[in-house]
Order: C-alpha cells, then sequence, then structure tokens
C-alpha cells in the first residue's frame, strides 16, 4: 500500500491533534510533521518531503499564504488550505494561497460523529487522497494520461443564450483561468455552481470580481440573469434556470453528495433551452454533470470539458468525457478562446 505522507501546519494545537486524528482513520495516511507557525512549515516541508501539505491560514510570524508562496518556490507540494476563519480578508488570503499554489481551500470539519460532521470529516480526507494520487500519477508519468479524443462539435442552429459552468475540486483555479480571458464583449449570461466549503463562497465571488474583469455575485432567488455578469450558486441550495428565463434558488435532496449541483442546474437549463445553450465541466471529484453533460451534448449544445492535465482532480470532466458528452477537451487555458469561437466573437 502506498504510503501519504501528511504535513500539518497550524498554530492550534487542538486543531492539528482533531486533523491528526482524522487521517489516523485511514491507513493510507502518515503523519511526518506538525508545525505551530509557517515558518516552521516552510523548514518542515523542505526536510520532510511530504506527499500533501495540510496548511492553516491565520498563523504567527508568516501566514498561510505566504508559506504557500515560499514553500511552492523553494520545493513545490499540493497545498490544501484548511480554515475555520470567515472573516472577508482572511477568506481574501485563502484564495490568494491558491494564486501561490495551493491547490484547494476547505473548512477545518467539526469533531463528533454526526452524519453531517462525518461527512465533511471524510470529505478532507477524501481531498487529500486526491492531492496526492495526483502528485502520483505527475510523477510516474511525467505527465498526465492522454484523454480520449473529442467528439467533433455540434452544428448549432441558433446562436447560444446562456454560458453553464460546474466545478468542484480545483475548480476556482480553473474559472478564473477562463474568466481571465473572457473577453466582456462575450454576449452570454454566465452561471457557476462550484462546490464549496460552508462560508466561502462570497469570498469566491470577492476574489473572481478582484482577479478578473467580470463582475461575479451570488446569484438571488428570481433574479433575472443579465450580458456581462457572473452569478455564483450560493451554498446549500441548488441553482435551477426557469422557463421565466430567471434564476431560481430551490431546495430538495443532494445529488452526487453535494447540493449545489452542477446536474441539476444543467438538467434545469435544458428543459428550457434544449440546445441553445454552452455548457462546461471543470475540475473536480466524482461526476457531478458528466451525465447532464452529455444529454446537452445530444440536444445539441456545444458541451466543453476539461483535459486531464490541466486538471487538479479530472472525476468530473473524465467522467463526462468518457461518456461522449464533450464536444471539446481543452486546457482550462484554451476554454475562453473556444467560448469567443461559439458566438462568433474576436478572441
Amino acid at each position: 500500500m502506498t504510503v501519504i505522507k501528511i504535513l500539518i501546519v497550524d498554530d492550534s494545537p487542538l486543531a492539528a491533534r482533531h486533523l491528526a486524528s482524522l487521517f489516523a482513520r485511514d491507513p493510507a495516511f502518515q503523519l511526518v510533521g506538525s508545525a505551530r507557525n509557517g515558518n516552521d512549515g516552510v523548514a518542515m516541508a523542505a526536510s520532510l518531503a511530504p506527499d500533501v501539505v495540510c496548511m492553516d491560514i491565520t498563523m504567527p510570524d508568516i501566514d498561510g499564504f505566504e508559506a504557500t508562496r515560499r514553500i511552492m518556490a523553494a520545493s513545490p507540494v499540493p497545498i490544501v488550505i484548511v480554515s475555520s476563519t470567515y472573516e472577508p480578508h482572511l477568506v481574501s488570503m485563502a484564495f490568494r494561497a491558491l494564486e501561490a499554489g495551493a491547490l484547494a481551500i476547505m473548512e477545518k470539519p467539526p469533531a463528533g460523529d454526526s452524519p453531517d460532521s462525518r461527512q465533511r470529516q471524510d470529505d478532507l480526507v477524501a481531498t487529500f487522497r486526491a492531492m496526492a494520487m495526483r502528485r502520483t500519477v505527475q510523477a510516474a508519468s511525467g505527465r498526465a494520461a492522454v484523454p480520449a479524443p473529442p467528439v467533433p462539435p455540434p452544428v448549432l442552429v441558433r446562436r447560444p443564450e446562456l454560458l453553464v459552468i460546474g466545478a468542484s475540486t480545483g475548480g476556482p483555479q480553473a474559472i478564473q483561468a477562463v474568466l481571465k480571458r473572457l473577453p466582456n464583449t462575450f454576449s452570454l449570461p454566465i452561471l457557476i455552481v462550484q462546490h464549496m466549503s460552508p462560508g466561502f463562497s462570497a469570498g469566491f465571488a470577492n476574489w473572481l470580481s478582484q482577479t478578473t474583469t467580470w463582475p461575479v455575485k451570488l446569484a438571488e432567488d428570481g433574479e433575472l440573469a443579465l450580458p456581462g455578469w457572473v452569478y455564483l450558486a450560493p451554498e446549500k441550495i441548488h441553482m435551477e434556470w426557469g422557463k421565466d428565463r430567471r434564476i431560481h434558488l430551490v431546495g430538495g435532496d443532494l445529488e452526487h453528495g453535494v447540493k449545489p449541483a452542477a446536474s441539476r442546474l444543467f438538467r434545469s437549463v435544458r428543459a428550457v433551452l434544449g440546445g441553445k445553450v454552452i455548457a462546461v465541466l471543470l475540475s473536480g471529484m466524482g461526476k457531478d454533470g458528466a451525465a447532464e453533460l452529455k444529454d446537452l451534448r445530444d440536444a445539441g449544445a456545444l458541451t466543453i470539458a476539461q483535459d486531464q492535465a490541466s486538471s487538479v482532480v479530472h472525476g468530473m470532466p473524465g467522467t463526462a468525457i468518457r461518456l461522449g458528452g464533450a464536444c471539446q477537451v481543452l486546457a482550462d487555458s484554451a476554454i475562453a478562446g473556444a467560448l469567443c469561437r461559439a458566438v462568433n466573437l474576436p478572441e
């Protein structure tokens, strides 16, 4: 069995012990060190060569952002930001850590044995497994596996009316990469479902607004989606496209273990617009939205899946590709160009 070496960087002994106990449940993980501040974390990342680093954001001396920046410059390793702080400026710092090279942001899961607590604890451990697997695949092959050949894009009979995007782990970086390259003259409203730990969605919207040229906001129930705006699904509620051509926030069960779910948004869009839509599935664990991307392609929509080489985790787009749901398989840096071509806009 492959051992996954974990380094925890957290100034709270209580939090560090709790995180260590979660990894101890899985025999695949080995805790190789626990650093009490950012400086020690940087030094231990270099000396202990962990497979994944669990990084707090608020610490004495240097914070999680600066520690991430230094580790990625000196001894690159997958880093997951794990924080329980939701103050706006600290959430902003967590997203800056993504720009510095961190791969994901998660909440510190609560202690306890309630079903919700256990699910959030399991999600954290599963994310660290995925980060370690990503490094193992890259080290073994030198490059990511080549995805299945893309199906030729369908002929769009009528101009698309909406762009919808689904993403999970690794999605924030991919969404930012798309929006940074997409000109504001792009004429479609943009609806995004990004799986996000509780407390971080508003900060994610603010980070995208600050680091791209697009205004990004959390969607509101009954809101009219306008061209030139990006609407992000809020936490713990599904987002749909209604027959009245407005955004609707609705309850209901989890789908693929998540809420909001890309599958729910994609189905609603197909029911109203058929093929008059562009749908994109980006980096993420699991299979949320994959079957629905195939349904949209069958309805005549332009569907795009992120390629494996640029994905942090290729679960969602990889499943869509295997199902034949992707008209095009592209790196995140190439998706904006495809979107521009779809609406006859200069790149």
